[in-house]
């Protein structure tokens, strides 16, 4: 089978794990890092960070690590089922030592463009800028490809709510986690007044002791010069500041002067087979890591291998028409039910367990383990029925026995 040199863009965990399966595939991956370590979204610092201080996962370890390295609690750091981003970052750093990564990666290394080639010279030109060891390097270094796996997150460029009159008002933004509201009512304001479109046309107050200063509103219908803010329904309050917890974009600038027929609408990033595959373009340009919600880690690994396995012939996919077809079908389909075209790539529900097996069946693997979707689905409904505590109160010890049960085969 044909060995490939890949340029895999991002060491989050997506890229570690793609360039993991890469190379067990045969392949020759480098991976391209524009921050100084690996971790992708994970590492924290206080003006630059995807994350916040306090952020804590909201799946628990046990299904949430990737299908052979569990992520289970050791003699040092955070043993919590559901501990904050620094074990996560530590997970991954570890993951990345086990399996001899970090030679693969060059850190401090932004990629500029990927362009495909001339039709007679085949392969991708990836155009990059470096920081050297002696200082900051400008110059634009290229290097050819065989193929371009694209892994370099989505929580990076900011989604600013538009709101009229936005220029009115003193705004800041913050990471778009559920859990964000609470922290800042907390936080010595006396009132915290959160707008939310999912939310019926009535205001309505937390009903929680624990947050009495927190209150719940549809959409910002406007700003105003005296530092109102005017709800959908009508509701008006005095803000001192607005802040945006309205999520993140894809972003792909390194793609914006090429000829690859890929865009992004609305949060929508495609045509993409499965999310993953431009049909017009594949095997030699994937995506790996687009869709939100679901058991993603694991979800991570199974793209990584699909991709690794079409590049190197073991696995066919379809034609350029039939996957066309295929994307334009799910796309109607996310039509009829109502469903926005910025909610495209969301695997919540029961949707992330059929993508799974999917990309299982076409890798030539078993499934996701029973007990891993019945945590999930335990750990989803115990985020409904215990919204401030799921993360230290749960209904799914049962199922832990059989969790450390297969993870005893990896240690």
């Amino acid at each position: 089978m044909p060995s490939r040199r890949v340029a895999v863009i991002g060491a989050g965990a997506s890229g570690l794990v793609a360039a993991r399966e890469l190379r067990r595939e045969g392949h020759s991956p480098v991976v391209l890092e524009r921050a100084a370590a690996i971790g992708g979204t994970w590492p924290y610092d206080d003006e630059h960070s995807s994350v916040y201080a306090s952020l804590r996962v909201n799946s628990p370890r046990e299904c949430m690590g990737f299908l052979d390295f569990p992520f289970v609690a050791g003699t040092e750091g955070d043993p919590r089922r559901y501990p904050g981003h620094r074990e996560v970052l530590r997970y991954l750093e570890a993951f990345a030592a086990r399996f001899d990564l970090h030679g693969l990666v060059r850190l401090q290394t932004e990629v500029v463009s990927v362009r495909r080639r001339a039709v007679a010279a085949a392969g991708w030109s990836v155009s990059y800028r470096s920081k050297k060891l002696a200082g900051v390097g400008n110059e634009v270094e290229e290097e050819v490809f065989d193929a371009v796996v694209v892994c370099n997150g989505h929580f990076a460029e900011r989604r600013l709510a538009d709101i009229p009159g936005r220029g009115l008002a003193r705004e800041a933004d913050a990471q778009p986690q559920l859990s964000c509201p609470r922290p800042i009512s907390r936080a010595g304001c006396s009132e915290v007044h959160v707008a939310d479109r999912s939310l019926p046309s009535t205001d309505f107050p937390c009903d929680t002791a624990r947050c009495h200063n927190l209150w719940f509103h549809p959409v910002i219908q406007g700003a105003e010069e005296d530092g109102g803010v005017v709800f959908q329904d009508g509701t008006r309050v005095k803000a001192d500041v607005i802040i945006h917890c309205t999520g993140y974009k894809y972003n792909y600038p390194f793609l914006t002067d090429n000829d690859c027929v890929i865009s992004v609408d609305d949060n929508r990033v495609g045509p993409l087979y499965k999310h993953v595959f431009p049909p017009l373009l594949a095997p030699h340009i994937s995506f790996i890591g687009l869709p939100f919600k679901g058991i993603l880690f694991p979800m991570f690994q199974l793209q990584s291998n699909w991709v690794a396995g079409v590049l190197s012939g073991r696995i066919k996919l379809p034609s350029q028409e039939e996957m066309m077809h295929d994307v334009a079908i799910a796309y109607s389909e996310l039509e009829a039910r109502g469903c926005p075209k910025r909610y495209t790539h969301d695997l919540g529900g029961g949707t992330t367990y059929e993508y799974d097996d999917w990309l299982a069946e076409q890798c030539g693997q078993e499934g996701i383990g029973g007990w891993r979707k019945a945590m999930y689905i335990a750990a989803r409904k115990n985020v409904v029925n215990r919204p401030g505590s799921y993360r230290d109160e749960w209904d799914d010890s049962h199922l832990l026995p059989q969790a450390h049960q297969e993870f005893t085969k990896y240690f």
